[in-house]
């Protein structure tokens, strides 16, 4: 079944990523407070400079956050800050505590009235939300920040990092960000001297065409971390030919146990006769944990190398 380009923005969204560090200088005039490294606690006000290049100042600690990014969310969650979550976009639904929370609509152009009448004290949005819609939540007096837009490990830390300081949980974001590294250092420990089989990511298949992660997408980039050789390594983007795919005959396929059907890949033209499927190496994975940039992307590479190299994780 192919998916839709809302599926693919979700890869590029939240694969969502986020600005490096604020500067961290402590004003006289306190305009310009920022958190302690030594102590990791949080002054406020405290200067931020997002991902749209806004500089933000964020004048005490959010008690009400709409998050409108499934990333933050899950990261707002991981921090320990669930409590002051009072909104959130229609595709934020980890953890489970987060579907009691009311929504306030799409993830690009979610509902203003909505979010007016939720009264946030700051709305955290991806990289991808609409300016204009920043521009009139700001002209109700709303803050706005952005975070994400750098499609790797080191930007989903920077990521984590920088909402712990947002939401006053700073040490517990270098908590989270420390398990993350361990887990990815250990993968990595794990596969450096494996073989590397072919993989191939089926973002979508069917009438609509084939679509995989290419060279450039983070999803490919894991592969390659995870042990595996990126079969489309070869393109640009995520449109690939079956005629190519046939070619390449990779050893594992890996597809979306949330949108996309094993059954209708093991029984689909040019899919059914690969070598991975008569094998038995077409595997699901849940999606989620590797689009997402938030904190359980270290668990979906691991994911990713378990079904790569099983012989590695018994």
């Amino acid at each position: 079944m192919f998916k839709s380009k809302k599926i693919i923005s979700l890869v590029l969204l939240v694969f969502v990523c986020f600005v490096l560090s604020s500067c961290r200088n402590k004003d006289t005039n306190k305009d310009i407070n920022t958190t302690k490294k030594e102590t990791n606690v949080v002054v406020y006000p405290l200067k931020i400079v997002d991902s749209n290049k806004r500089t933000v100042i964020i004048e005490k600690e959010p008690k009400r956050i709409i998050s409108i990014a499934p990333n933050i969310t899950e990261g707002i969650y991981a921090l320990g800050k669930g409590s002051s979550l009072v909104g959130r976009s229609n595709y934020d639904d980890y953890p489970n505590e987060a579907l009691r929370v009311p929504t306030v609509g799409d993830l690009l152009e979610p509902s203003i009235e909505k979010i007016v009448e939720l009264k946030p004290d700051l709305v955290i949005a991806s990289a991808l939300f609409n300016k204009d819609i920043i521009k009139k939540l700001e002209g109700l007096n709303i803050k706005v920040i952005v975070l994400g837009d750098k499609e790797n490990f080191n930007g989903v830390y920077d990521t984590i990092s920088k909402l712990g300081q947002v939401v006053n949980a700073s040490e517990r974001s270098q908590s989270v960000i420390t398990r993350m590294k361990k887990k990815v250092a250990d993968v990595a420990q794990k596969v450096a001297s494996a073989r590397k089989p072919t993989v191939y990511y089926v973002a979508g298949f069917g009438k609509g065409g084939d679509f995989t992660a290419g060279k450039d997408t983070f999803i490919g980039n894991m592969i390659e971390m995870a042990g595996g050789k990126n079969a489309a390594a070869d393109i640009i983007g995520w449109k690939y030919s079956l005629e190519k795919l046939v070619e390449k005959n990779p050893d594992v396929l890996i597809c979306s146990k949330l949108y996309d059907s094993k059954e209708g890949i093991e029984t689909a033209v040019g899919y059914k006769d690969l070598l991975a499927v008569k094998s038995g190496k077409l595997f699901e994975i849940d999606e989620n944990i590797i689009v997402r940039q938030g904190p359980r992307l270290a668990d979906g590479l691991e994911a990713i190398a378990k079904l790569v190299h099983p012989e590695l994780f018994k």
